[in-house]
């Protein structure tokens, strides 16, 4: 298990937070990334990408006041590459449904 403290990159860390996950962690370990959150943004962004890069998303909660927490675990190539394609599969079905919605409205 592994901490990382990306708090100093304010709004800019999920770049860095991929970056970690994918080349920082080994297969099956767990990482814990600290982050700043204002309006909860930062959170739906840091779920998007762990999602899209087909890892596990096991724990997402305010650390204090200012910061939250993400637990992700690394999964191997092959089922990340299909926890991926069908995190990308439900999103398209999702924005095409909202989009038919508001077509109809």
């Amino acid at each position: 298990m592994k901490r990382y403290d990306l708090r100093h990159l304010h709004e800019a860390f999920t770049e860095r937070m991929g970056e970690l996950i994918a080349n920082d962690l080994n297969v099956g370990e767990v990482g814990i990334f600290l982050f700043e959150v204002g309006d909860f943004t930062p959170v739906h962004r840091a779920h998007d990408l762990i999602k899209s890069m087909g890892h596990e998303l096991m724990n997402s909660l305010k650390f204090n006041e200012p910061d939250w927490t993400v637990v992700v675990k690394r999964l191997d190539d092959e089922q990340a590459a299909e926890n991926a394609a069908r995190y990308a599969e439900e999103r398209a079905a999702k924005e095409a449904e909202e989009a038919n919605e508001e077509e109809a409205s």
